[in-house]
């Protein structure tokens, strides 16, 4: 018995980094979960829902890689399934930041189903592009694979600008300007700055599975981006709630000013 248990133990090879950040991202997102879930009852009532959806951001992504550390580990491949149900549920919630922060400057339903609907595009376009690519038996990319990737990866990029566009230059830009707040004018600037810069990494990422430009060009292949994925995600989720949280502190201590 004692050795059937012994086998069933998970072992995390000490020369594979991506296992190491599977691990590590789900115990850090955890814990801010946990963080923005307690930190609600410090500040205004009209930002809970912000730091809520912060948590509930973090807390479904800590759950995804609890799955897929015991996946990769399992396999030793990319759990690409599991990721896109993880973006899935977290973009567009990242996008419902947007929507609340902005509230009370006057953003209305529409622009927050706006941002939903454009990440749904680039989230559903991205998983058809990657999951379902034109194999040979071989696991080679068959033909037509390049075509395939390319016409799924241009329609996910146009759900990706036009979010990436809204922040930096559309709504989201404008009702920040229009706050009279520079907690909020700054976070919207730092939210677009993860748009920009913290999202680049997974269209980098979908051009290295097969039919994908940088897997063809350059022979990327999908194992060497896992660890960037893992990065990226723990950054993006868990800056996305600070930069909520740093807002809402702000905000709130001018009304105990007041």
């Amino acid at each position: 018995m004692f050795n059937t248990l012994l086998l069933d133990v998970m072992v995390i090879p000490k020369d594979d980094p991506v296992a190491f950040t599977f691990f590590t991202g789900y115990m850090a997102m955890l814990a801010a979960s946990v963080f923005f879930f307690f930190e609600r009852s410090t500040v205004d009532d009209k930002w809970k829902t912000s730091l809520l959806v912060s948590g509930l951001i973090t807390g479904i992504a800590s759950v995804h890689y609890y799955y897929m550390r015991d996946y990769y580990v399992s396999t030793g491949t990319n759990p690409t399934a599991l990721r896109y149900i993880d973006w899935t549920l977290t973009v567009p919630l990242m996008c419902v930041e947007f929507y609340l922060l902005l509230k009370p400057a006057g953003a209305k339903a529409s622009f927050m189903w706006k941002l939903i609907f454009a990440s749904v595009v680039m989230l559903v376009a991205g998983y058809i592009g990657e999951a379902f690519v034109p194999m040979n038996s071989d696991g080679t990319a068959a033909a037509g694979a390049s075509t395939h990737s390319f016409m799924w990866g241009a329609i996910s990029t146009v759900g990706y600008i036009y979010v990436l566009y809204s922040a930096w230059f559309g709504e989201a830009k404008q009702l920040a300007a229009s706050s009279n707040s520079s907690a909020v004018q700054s976070g919207i600037q730092a939210l677009a700055w993860f748009v920009l810069a913290g999202w680049a990494i997974y269209p980098i990422g979908y051009m290295c599975m097969p039919g994908g430009w940088l897997n063809t060009g350059l022979g990327w292949q999908p194992s060497s981006v896992d660890l960037f994925y893992n990065i990226a995600d723990a950054v993006n989720k868990i800056g996305f709630g600070l930069v909520v949280y740093t807002i809402a502190k702000a905000e709130s201590a001018k009304t105990a000013v007041a």
